[in-house]
């Protein structure tokens, strides 16, 4: 009997410590693999955009009761391709990568932006020792033929797509930089590193990620400066998988906006969210203001 005893006991705990850990992955009723899954375009350095994701991700989790997880790439395609194939559920996308993924993906949403991604620029720079000067109209993107010159990534918004739409308005084709072709950098910071080295004369990347580099002290005068900012275009935002309220519960889309929306610099943490974002608070956005992003792509080849 008290064999019996002791092996019911047993099983008993075992099946306690069973519960407590299905507890532990489980949230609301929810099973382990519902997580929200979030990504973003690696479009700076890797190890600034896990600080801030990791930040994030705790505060989502908290606050929409549900376990975040983020989930870093490769490069900007894996990131769409991420998405595509619902291995992500939220990413932050540039502008041309949130219309690629969103044209191949049914339901997709944009859900909100930061407050500058309604009238964000891009920023040509060069090396002090390349003879450019400052260029006050659009068409002295000309002085930049047969210079060696950097994009970032191939699909990057702020760094290519709308660098390179100002270029041929200014009757500068990819096939007029020294070699016959520019290159690509692929990221914002290396651009601004390989144009300050002297490796390439001229570059274009994303003007917050040049105040950025400025204000930590990254940039040296003596070496590079702008030359050149763009006119204003919409760039960044979150994209959402049109599912998410099958996946975890009626109005679900709805509350994660209104999130985004409410973070506010007197949340510690929400502050630290924003400061690293770069922006003072989230807006609303929707899908057709990146209807002049996506004309741009198909005008040069970025979608068929």
């Amino acid at each position: 009997m008290g064999l019996g005893l002791g092996l019911g006991l047993k099983h008993t705990k075992t099946a306690v410590c069973i519960l407590s850990i299905f507890h532990l992955f489980t949230i609301n009723g929810l099973k382990a693999e519902e997580i929200l899954r979030i990504g973003a375009i690696p479009d700076q350095n890797p190890e600034r955009l896990n600080r801030l994701y990791k930040v994030l991700s705790s505060e989502l989790s908290e606050q929409l009761n549900i376990p975040v997880r983020y989930k870093p790439v490769t490069n900007y395609a894996a990131a769409v391709t991420a998405f595509r194939t619902g291995k992500l559920d939220l990413v932050w996308f540039g502008g041309l990568t949130g219309v690629q993924a969103r044209l191949q993906t049914k339901g997709a949403k944009v859900l909100v932006q930061r407050d500058i991604d309604e009238k964000f620029h891009s920023v040509f720079i060069a090396n002090k020792k390349s003879s450019l000067q400052k260029i006050n109209k659009i068409n002295d993107l000309r002085t930049l033929k047969e210079k060696r010159f950097t994009f970032g990534s191939e699909s990057s918004t702020s760094g290519r797509l709308m660098p390179q739409y100002f270029l041929n308005k200014a009757g500068v084709q990819l096939k007029d930089f020294k070699g016959g072709a520019p290159g690509f950098s692929g990221s914002h910071d290396t651009t601004l590193m390989l144009v300050q080295s002297g490796s390439y004369e001229a570059g274009a990347l994303n003007e917050q990620v040049w105040e950025s580099n400025v204000k930590r002290g990254r940039v040296n005068p003596s070496k590079v400066f702008v030359i050149w900012k763009t006119p204003s275009y919409y760039d960044y935002h979150w994209l959402a998988q049109g599912n998410l309220d099958k996946k975890f519960k009626k109005g679900f889309t709805k509350e994660l906006r209104n999130v985004f929306l409410n973070f506010n610099e007197k949340s510690p943490r929400q502050k630290k969210i924003l400061d690293l974002f770069g922006t003072k608070k989230f807006i609303m956005s929707r899908n057709d203001n990146y209807n002049k992003i996506e004309k741009i792509a198909r005008e040069i080849g970025k979608i068929k």
